[in-house]
């Protein structure tokens, strides 16, 4: 049940958090149930992608890429660090500190949560109820690692900068998930290039803008000693000379453009889609989505279940803390294929009205 104010929750021992998007989908389902943009790379990234291939008998330099990440954000080389996606740098974390008392804030991507989890850690959990806005009082002064993301998988939900900021001090580490933060023209509460604040750290993914999911591309920006601690504890070529050449493709300003153009064609057809399911009785849409994705709440019934019956794959939302089974996530696809969608949820929640309702026993 959604709450109205943040919920201290925890310390969580153990948790489902092993579920992800491409857990839904099957043969015959139209997928919006994974927020990666592309079935395939743009033929440009393609292209550098099998040129890098020719290389493979060489071993990995991630030179070239940490060079063209540092440009994008303005950093020093020695602020960043390449990784084989997201979900590296978070185990990279939670194995190369250890804080005595970490907070996730949830509803959030799982996987930092259970990458703490594996390495031993006990996770206490902020909560945010009514719109997912953060509120950093929330979090307690104790907590010396601290995970939120931004824009938030599966909110959807952009938290302002200063929000964010304000968790930061001295001895503790914020780590900021921006998997989601080129979802938002010219990206205006990303903290990627903030360089003054103690204990930043901002990781970033490559997969979703660019449908790299089976490539892994990623990166961590963050002080050098930070980027230091995290490097040690990896092995040696960890990142594959062709996701190298992706995130190297991925950093230039051509690239860069392209993405913010479709950001702001996605985000006009995310909100076109959003007010189509608003406007279905017993649909609630998550207000002030920003992301290639939207946050639904359905008053109980199977919905998710007579959707794969229609042909859609959405995501689930009870395997996210703090969500239940009346939530789901849904991705932003094209025009026709979101009003197809809309049209086969209307159909589920008029058919769940008219269904007959269960005698009570005496």
């Amino acid at each position: 049940m959604r709450a109205d104010a943040p919920v201290l929750a925890g310390p969580v021992v153990a948790a489902p958090l092993s579920f992800h998007g491409d857990g839904e989908l099957a043969d015959g389902l139209v997928d919006l149930a994974v927020n990666v943009r592309h079935d395939a790379p743009p033929a440009w990234l393609a292209r550098h992608i099998r040129d890098a291939v020719g290389g493979i008998a060489a071993y990995p330099d991630p030179r070239e890429a940490t060079g063209a990440v540092a440009r994008r954000h303005a950093r020093p080389a020695a602020e960043v660090l390449v990784t084989a996606g997201a979900a590296e740098a978070f185990t990279l974390i939670a194995r190369a500190f250890r804080p005595r008392r970490p907070v996730v804030v949830h509803p959030q991507f799982t996987e930092p949560e259970a990458a703490l989890l594996a390495a031993g850690h006990r996770v206490d959990r902020v909560v945010l109820g009514g719109d997912f806005r953060l509120d950093p009082a929330a979090v307690p002064d104790e907590a010396d690692l601290v995970v939120v993301g931004n824009p938030t998988n599966p909110t959807s939900v952009l938290h302002p900068a200063a929000a964010l900021t304000a968790l930061a001090r001295p001895g503790r580490l914020l780590v900021v998930d921006e998997a989601f933060a080129d979802c938002v023209p010219g990206e205006p509460e990303s903290l990627a290039g903030a360089r003054d604040v103690p204990g930043l750290v901002v990781v970033r993914s490559l997969t979703k803008t660019w449908g790299l999911a089976g490539l892994r591309a990623g990166y961590v920006l963050a002080a050098a000693g930070t980027v230091a601690a995290l490097a040690r504890g990896r092995p040696p070529w960890a990142v594959s000379t062709p996701a190298l050449a992706a995130v190297t493709a991925c950093s230039g300003d051509p690239a860069v453009a392209e993405a913010a153009a479709w950001a702001g064609r996605m985000g006009a057809e995310r909100d076109r889609l959003g007010g189509l399911l608003a406007a279905i009785p017993g649909i609630a849409v998550t207000p002030g989505a920003r992301a290639s994705f939207l946050l639904l709440h359905t008053a109980g019934a199977p919905v998710r279940e007579r959707l794969r019956a229609a042909g859609f794959a959405v995501r689930r939302g009870d395997t996210f803390p703090g969500l239940g089974p009346g939530w789901l996530r849904v991705a932003v696809r094209d025009r026709a294929t979101n009003d197809r969608f809309a049209g086969a949820l209307r159909g589920v929640m008029a058919a769940r009205g008219t269904e007959p309702r269960p005698r009570r026993g005496r």
